[in-house]
């Protein structure tokens, strides 16, 4: 009896020490697997391959669904540093067809990392839902409480049909996508994250090191997305940074450009025509939303081209937003909007911020996700980062997406852990404009190398 109850004690004390140890008591799961081989559209520079995640990250146990991948393995594997995780924006953005494409990337980042990057869920081949809007949906830009009623109801009837298609549909928050992250990263037999964002992607990157602070080797955030605003803010900060760049355009066309006479005063006349119905099948909102697409380049020659053909008539120039993942963005940003009247205050709040451009991207995202259940998964909330290595954020000063004011809050939110550099110059999505913005990030990228405070990058004359 003795032996035996030394035994037990023994083996107690053993269960004790197991269960307390650090690294035994908390071991993860082992990391899951990637069988690379080829992909949909097969490149031999390329490989894909499908990583088994669960659905719902609560549910370790439950249904899974597979996550699409790519690699494009580095060019020069004796100079190689790791591997570099791209995020893409929209939300909708293709992460694999970003590295097939292959030319988001720099010839020295091509040289020295494994690039990889993501369908996130909805998104691609990661379990998009087959669903599609009704062809007589509700216009963009609301007209009254029919039109409010008639958006709810529609939208509600669309995710029923969504959900049907995706098992992911009702976890495809940036939450969830940044344990995928995170599940990717030890799928990759990185140590530590190397990660470039963009748009909608420096959510993912934000949020990650938030989480995981720890696990950052090195995070650029490349037009900086700012989930800290409530929804009067988000319209409006929209409206002002779209405003900001037409008026750019418009100072571009007083100097050199080959536009209409009084190009304000020509594209408030085609608006009105807008108005009228006069380029139907297009809706105003389409009209409205022209600079939104030819901004972000910029391309100035082609939306004054496009003016001119307005003028004329033409609406071949057109072509309509595409859409938001609603999955996505419905889940990040609340839209607690009652009625005609609370909806009215916002479109008024978007024409005083960008009286030449009306709306900005925030009343699309408004009526995507419009009778969305609240509260949402993943609500805005200050940012909390505290990594070892700073955040390094890259912006435009003229950016129609996400204007400069987002990433100066961002960066003000991260303090002494993120480093804020200013491209002097226009458009969405600007790493590879100049040298010096390409430099910025390659050299933080590759050698951990952080640019002074306070650093900008000058713009070419135009």
């Amino acid at each position: 009896m003795r032996h035996m109850a030394t035994s037990r004690s023994i083996a107690l004390s053993a269960m004790v020490v197991t269960l307390l140890t650090p690294g035994i008591a908390q071991a993860r799961p082992p990391a899951p697997a990637l069988d690379w081989g080829d992909c949909a559209k097969p490149d031999p520079a390329v490989q894909c391959a499908d990583l088994r995640l669960p659905v719902d990250r609560s549910k370790p146990d439950g249904a899974t669904f597979e996550l699409a991948v790519a690699r494009r393995p580095a060019r020069v594997p004796a100079e190689r540093v790791g591997t570099l995780i791209f995020g893409p924006g929209g939300p909708g953005d293709s992460g694999v067809s970003r590295v097939l494409a292959g030319n988001r990337f720099s010839d020295e980042q091509l040289d020295r990392f494994d690039i990889v990057s993501f369908d996130p869920r909805t998104v691609g081949a990661s379990d998009a839902p087959t669903c599609a809007p009704e062809p007589d949906r509700p216009p963009v830009i609301l007209r009254d409480q029919a039109d409010f009623d008639a958006t709810v109801a529609h939208n509600r009837a669309f995710w029923e049909r969504c959900r049907a298609s995706s098992a992911v549909f009702d976890h495809a928050d940036t939450k969830n996508t940044v344990y995928d992250l995170e599940a990717l990263r030890r799928a990759l037999g990185e140590p530590a994250l190397t990660f470039h964002g963009s748009s909608y992607g420096t959510l993912l990157g934000q949020q990650y090191a938030e989480r995981f602070p720890g696990r950052v080797r090195a995070i650029v955030l490349e037009s900086v997305f700012d989930h800290g605003l409530d929804l009067s803010t988000f319209v409006r900060t929209q409206a002002i940074a779209l405003q900001d760049s037409f008026d750019e355009f418009v100072a571009w066309c007083d100097r050199t450009g080959p536009c209409p006479q009084d190009v304000r005063a020509t594209w408030a006349e085609v608006l009105a025509r807008a108005d009228r119905g006069d380029y139907a099948p297009y809706t105003a909102f389409d009209v409205a939303a022209l600079p939104l697409g030819t901004l972000q380049k910029p391309d100035w020659p082609a939306l004054a081209g496009a003016i001119t053909g307005l003028v004329a008539g033409r609406t071949d120039v057109l072509r309509p937003l595409p859409p938001l993942a609603a999955g996505v963005v419905c889940a990040d940003f609340p839209v607690p909007v009652r009625d005609f009247q609370a909806y009215r205050k916002l479109l008024r709040v978007a024409r005083l911020a960008g009286p030449d451009i009306r709306y900005g991207a925030g009343l699309l995202a408004i009526s995507t996700c419009l009778g969305w259940p609240q509260p949402v998964a993943n609500p805005p909330h200050r940012l909390r980062v505290h990594t070892e290595t700073p955040l390094l954020l890259l912006n435009a000063r003229h950016d129609p997406r996400t204007g400069h004011e987002w990433a100066a809050h961002v960066a003000a939110r991260l303090g002494r852990h993120g480093r804020l550099v200013t491209y002097e110059g226009w458009g969405h999505g600007v790493y590879r404009t100049t040298d010096c913005t390409t430099a910025v990030v390659d050299r933080y990228l590759i050698d951990l190398a952080l640019p002074p405070h306070g650093h900008t990058c000058p713009a070419p004359l135009r």
